[in-house]
């Protein structure tokens, strides 16, 4: 086992990482940008190094990370989430200087990465695709005839996209025309790769997506599904596992093409298998995310597997201890991503100070974040600021939870999407549990909530301190 892991992140990702290494005995080294110098991962740390002055390319500078590794003697990397996870040409460079990188091959970070490639991969393997083109489109002009051919609507997508980054829903040529520059500027801006390639669009899916764990001796096992389909803007916000909408017969031939798609690229390590499930329960290959997910966290409460500390072990040589049939999984998780953002002004970010931090407890619940009262959340980075994990024996007692938990969840000093939540959770349709990636849009008035008022805050602590000045 390594005695010394370098964290390649920030802030609650690379929290989570340090805590695994807590628990393994292995000493933890954080980096850290100028801005984040007072953040929580660098007090959480066993050492702490600054990495740079940039907030943002601070965390993308590649050989001042080796670098620091190797001079703090680190015999592992560990690249969490965002940032370098996915950057083959990182992995080659943590390999080259004598590391281990924990994580996947560059050849399969590199390969899974191009949606294309990754594309040609799975249909080769037997995987079923989304029907779409085989190569990067060469032009606005291609694009036009292949969505004619391919018939409306269909999905423009960053080839080296993800993250929701990089795509757009096209109902018409004129909106292929309209679509094909900002999708291209999009993915230059976001992945220095502006290839598209196009796929046909499958109406209200259900975002699923299997979490796979690979060894380097051949094992490799799926932890079952998470269904991801509540999102703004293609991005996650609320997460659940299992899934409510597929069926025993249909969880297991999903979690079977899962692994199969991981073994046909040589996958080792924690992976991703992600897919969208129409109405009539058929199922395609979407993407594959070579590396740990934020919503990892539901699928540990289900399972009671340590996704992190597996993801170490592994790249330690380790096997797998558990094979396919000794994993089981309980109950009902969901994982609610806490931004700073305004749902109700189209998500916008709203950096700033946090005035109040009060966290949830109590049976079943788990808080991952970064945050607490005095921390000024930067403008530099995800908007992401902690996540809330709820744990119950079945759907309708998680749901129920997840209203306690919500309630007792206070952030004060930015607005956050904890009010939104509330509202959400509170709804009929949400306890109904079938949602599709339109769930938002079909339910407008979901984001029709009364926002948190700092003014009666401030009269209700004003007349706190009264009463307690009176000695009432």
């Amino acid at each position: 086992m390594f005695k010394r892991i370098l964290i390649a992140n920030r802030g609650e990702c690379a929290i989570r990482v340090i805590r695994a290494c807590n628990e393994l005995g292995i000493e933890s080294v954080a980096v850290y940008s100028e801005p984040d110098s007072h953040a929580l991962h660098v007090k959480k740390a066993d050492k702490a190094i600054l990495i740079g002055p940039d907030p943002v390319k601070s965390y993308l500078n590649i050989h001042r990370i080796v670098d620091i590794a190797l001079k703090a003697k680190c015999d592992a990397i560990h690249p969490g989430y965002g940032f370098l996870s996915e950057n083959a040409e990182f992995a080659q460079a943590v390999l080259d200087a004598g590391i281990t990188y924990i994580g996947p091959s560059p050849y399969a970070i590199e390969n899974m990465g191009s949606k294309t490639n990754a594309r040609t991969a799975m249909l080769a393997a037997g995987v079923p695709c989304i029907p779409g083109t085989e190569a990067s489109l060469t032009g606005v002009e291609e694009a036009v005839a292949t969505a004619q051919n391919m018939g409306y609507p269909v999905m423009l997508k960053a080839s080296a996209g993800g993250g929701g980054r990089g795509i757009r829903r096209c109902d018409s040529d004129a909106e292929v025309v309209e679509n094909y520059t900002l999708t291209t500027n999009e993915a230059l801006t976001a992945f220095g790769n502006g290839d598209l390639f196009m796929e046909k669009c499958i109406v209200e899916p259900r975002h699923i997506e299997f979490q796979i764990l690979a060894d380097s001796h051949g094992n490799c096992v799926h932890l079952f599904e998470r269904d991801c389909s509540i999102q703004r803007r293609n991005q996650k916000l609320i997460e659940i596992a299992p899934s409510n909408y597929i069926s025993d017969e249909l969880r297991s031939k999903m979690g079977d093409v899962a692994v199969k798609a991981a073994q046909a690229v040589g996958y080792v390590n924690a992976g991703t298998v992600e897919f969208l499930v129409d109405k009539n329960h058929d199922f395609f290959f979407m993407e594959m995310n070579t590396r740990l997910q934020v919503e990892h966290t539901i699928t540990e409460a289900i399972t009671g597997v340590d996704i992190v500390a597996q993801q170490i072990s592994i790249a330690a040589g380790e096997k797998l201890p558990f094979k396919q049939e000794d994993l089981s999984f309980k109950g009902h998780a969901i994982e609610f991503r806490i931004n700073a953002e305004d749902p109700q002004n189209n998500f916008y970010p709203t950096p700033g100070r946090i005035t109040r931090y009060f966290s949830p407890g109590g049976p079943g619940i788990r808080v991952d974040g970064c945050v607490s009262a005095g921390y000024s959340i930067p403008p530099h980075y995800d908007s992401m600021c902690a996540k809330l994990t709820i744990w119950a024996p079945d759907w309708e007692h998680a749901v129920m939870r997840s209203q306690r938990a919500l309630k007792e969840y206070d952030i004060r000093g930015v607005k956050t999407t904890l009010p939104f939540y509330r509202h959400i959770a509170a709804s009929e349709v949400f306890m109904g549990g079938q949602f599709d990636t339109g769930f938002l849009e079909n339910y407008p008035e979901l984001l029709d909530y009364k926002p948190y008022d700092a003014r009666e805050n401030i009269a209700a602590a004003v007349a706190v301190a009264i009463a307690a000045h009176a000695g009432l």
